[in-house]
Parts: structure tokens; sequence; C-alpha cells
């Protein structure tokens, strides 16, 4: 969800050097998402101890942290619970950004309005455009690190056959579309001519045998002893090789956005309008549209095979295609 708004960030100052504070706990940009934040941040804070209690309000401004004493050109709240906000609204500071209250205690708002965005992206690109006075646009590179780029090429090699990618999990197994239901995808892409690339994790292990019985052509990269160290920067390589993507609402499919994959996004017990990735190219289908409740299952596998289709045979596809899956 963040690093959308990171690239907005770096594409809008990209002379600015880039404090990332966290205000509870470890920053996963500290730690697995790192790799990904280089040239986005140059400067990672964790566990700062803010917005825990109304008596940080009568103490210095970031009190016994690495970043006390220290004044910002600009700070960017990216949460809105009022406490926090009134903590880092304190820190020495040239302009103060945030959505908390409406943007009522923000030196600026968005120059399309302070109206709530039901999309959590959205809402971060908001406050980079409250910042910048412009509209948000994430175009910053990401540099996934060489091994990752390395260990994607010999995972997935070449320009061809294409390769469609298959998420099958999600954090909670209620938003996973049936892995019946993949299969049966799977085997509708090999017949045109594509490979399916069927990405699962370490919570969905117990999926391999009877992926690997059920598609024996199919490639499972990260369960590939080549594939050395699976991390979210792996991830988005591999995304950067595929010619589409189908996943459910899961960290997956982030990353598979964070790399420019076109994607058919699937849901059914979470709303597409708060959750779904930011990428170039998005279908989303929802179960709700095909007569379901809260069921994902109810989306078809006829839908997602011609969602998957059309995207393909868009022109920008086709461009990308004809330079191959390292583009």
């Amino acid at each position: 969800m963040k690093l959308p708004f990171l690239r907005a960030l770096r594409a809008a100052f990209p002379e600015a050097r880039v404090t990332w504070l966290a205000g509870k706990g470890p920053s996963a940009f500290a730690g697995p998402l790192a790799p990904l934040a280089e040239g986005l941040i140059d400067e990672v804070v964790d566990d700062a101890g803010i917005g825990r209690k109304a008596a940080e309000l009568l103490h210095r401004p970031l009190a016994g942290s690495p970043l006390q004493g220290r004044r910002f050109d600009l700070v960017i709240d990216t949460q809105t619970r009022l406490l926090t906000t009134l903590v880092l609204r304190r820190i020495p500071h040239g302009t103060f950004v945030s959505a908390c209250a409406g943007f009522r205690l923000s030196d600026r708002k968005p120059p399309g309005g302070d109206k709530r965005l039901p999309a959590l992206a959205k809402r971060l690109l908001q406050l980079v455009e409250a910042a910048s006075g412009k509209p948000a646009r994430p175009e910053a590179p990401l540099h996934p690190p060489g091994e990752a780029v390395a260990a994607a090429a010999t995972l997935l090699p070449g320009a061809a056959p294409r390769y469609a990618g298959l998420v099958p999990g999600a954090g909670w197994r209620a938003k996973c579309w049936p892995l019946e239901n993949h299969i049966a995808l799977a085997r509708r892409l090999r017949e045109q001519e594509l490979t399916p690339v069927v990405l699962l994790g370490p919570d969905e292990a117990d999926w391999v045998p009877q992926v690997r019985e059920a598609l024996p052509d199919a490639l499972l990269p990260l369960q590939d002893a080549r594939a050395g160290r699976v991390t979210p920067a792996l991830t988005i390589a591999l995304g950067r090789r595929l010619g589409v993507a189908v996943a459910g609402d899961c960290g997956a499919g982030h990353m598979l956005a964070a790399a420019g994959t076109p994607m058919v996004s699937l849901f059914g017990p979470t709303a597409p309008e708060k959750f779904a990735p930011m990428t170039p190219r998005l279908t989303v289908l929802t179960a709700q549209d095909h007569g379901g409740d809260d069921e994902v299952a109810a989306i078809p596998v006829d839908a997602v095979a011609k969602a998957v289709h059309r995207l393909l045979e868009t022109p920008e596809a086709a461009k990308a295609q004809s330079h191959g899956p390292g583009r």
C-alpha cells in the first residue's frame, strides 16, 4: 500500500532527504522491504514510541528518539489517529500535512479537494498532492536488488513463451479463489500458449503437491531451489517478467502491481474500493457482480479467463510482449 506513496513522494521531491518514522514497532522498510526502499527512503527510524500516551504532548518533540532536536522542511502524517497527529504536529517543521480530522490540522489540502477517498493507497497519494500542490504520480522507479533480478531471469527465462502468473493464496483463506479454479484457469491459459506461473508462499505449502500433479507443465518459481531466499523483491522481479497475473486481495498481488504487471484482481469478502492494488492496467472482478455475497468462489473461471484475454489483447500488452519479459 505504501510503495505507491513513496514512489509518488520521490517523484514529487526528487532531491529531498526522506526520513521514514515508525512511531510504534518495527518498520517493514527496515526489514523485508528495505531493498525496495532504496532510492525512495534515505533514513528509517524504528519504534520511535510516538502516539502512545497523551503525556507526550508535555515533552519535547521526539524526546528519546534519534530525531530529537531535528527540524524538517516537511512532515507528512500517514495515519489519522488524533493523539498521534497532535504529537507529530509538534515536530519542528516548515509544513505539516495530515488527513486527520479532514485535513483540519494540516497546513495544506489536496488541490482536488479534501474528500476522504475509500482506497487506502489513494488516501496516501492525497497527502503527496497536498504537500506538492500537483497530481501525485507514483513513477519513481523501483530497484530490486541485482540478485533478485538475476534469480527471476533464471526462473522465468527468455522472451517466449508468455508467462501468466497465478496467486492462489492470501493471508485469510476466505479471500482465496478456490485452488481448483486456478487449476482450471491455468489449463485454459495453456491452451492459449501461455505458461502458467503459480506463486505459492509458505502458507500454501500444502497446495504444492496438488498443483504439481494437476499442472505438470506449470512453473512454481518460489519452490525452485534456484530462487534462493524468497523476498518481496523477488516477487516484484518475477512480476516484471509476467504478461499478466491473477490474484486475490493479498500482499503478493500488491507486489505484482508494484512491478507494473497487468492484473486481474478477485474480491469477495473485502472491498476493492478500499483494497484494490494500484497498477496501470487493472481489471477487478467481484463476487457480488456474479451473484454472490462474500464468497469469492462465485466468480466463474470463464469470467477470469476473458478478463485475462482482454488484458493481453491491449496494444500495451502486445508492445510489452514484443520486448520480452525482461521489461
